[in-house]
């Protein structure tokens, strides 16, 4: 199971036509963008900080299906159709978004209609992202699934310290690691320690660091 490549960024011009008039929103960690069944009324362009979509179970235990960084888009699925929110978006830390209305974007939109060629590429990224994920907690056993989690982020905030080492610039919690991986948290602690103390993966004020990229993807491949 190989990772994907990472998703298509908003041009700046378009970023530009699209949010210089938007409304800014503000984010306290943890705080709640908008939860799962919501009314899709806009969609947002993250700025700063960290955001996790994800979905709840009645029990309450949290499964991520993606975690997004700055000029990441956020809700766009709402641009498509009318349907409710399908998932519930929250802050992993402190985040700064610009909010563009249906409404301001179907304007825009008939206009710009390349607007809607790079929302199509978009959604097909993330669905073939969501079939990838329900594959990986389907097919791959615990430390697959915990390798597969590290990657993904990697591919996303990973930078390149040399040597084959990917810094994971990114603070993210072991919990987190553990509701992307669909493993519980115990799980993914023990794996950590264990592949700390073989040198797979470090800790580096408190940024996790893949030690042996190439190690890692065999374990998503097994």
């Amino acid at each position: 199971m190989s990772s994907k490549a990472p998703q298509p960024m908003l041009p700046t011009e378009l970023s530009v036509r699209l949010f210089s008039q938007a409304r800014a929103i503000n984010l306290a960690r943890d705080q709640i963008l908008f939860s799962a069944g919501d009314r899709g009324d806009g969609f947002y362009l993250l700025n700063d900080g960290l955001l996790k979509v994800m979905v709840i179970s009645p029990s309450g235990s949290e499964r991520i299906l993606a975690i997004l960084g700055p000029g990441a888009l956020v809700g766009e699925l709402s641009m498509i159709d009318d349907t409710p929110r399908s998932a519930t978006v929250s802050a992993i830390r402190d985040s700064k978004l610009a909010f563009l209305s249906k409404a301001d974007f179907n304007a825009l939109s008939r206009s710009q209609p390349e607007l809607n060629l790079y929302l199509m590429t978009l959604l097909a990224r993330r669905l073939r992202d969501v079939d990838d994920a329900l594959t990986a907690t389907s097919l791959l056993p615990l430390k697959g699934r915990v390798a597969r989690a590290l990657l993904k982020l990697a591919e996303a905030f990973g930078n390149d310290v040399g040597s084959g080492r990917i810094l994971i610039h990114q603070k993210i919690s072991q919990s987190d690691i553990a509701a992307m991986a669909g493993v519980a948290r115990e799980n993914v602690s023990r794996i950590l320690q264990e592949w700390t103390k073989s040198r797979l993966v470090s800790r580096v004020s408190g940024y996790y660091c893949l030690e042996k990229k190439a190690a890692l993807e065999r374990e998503q491949d097994l």
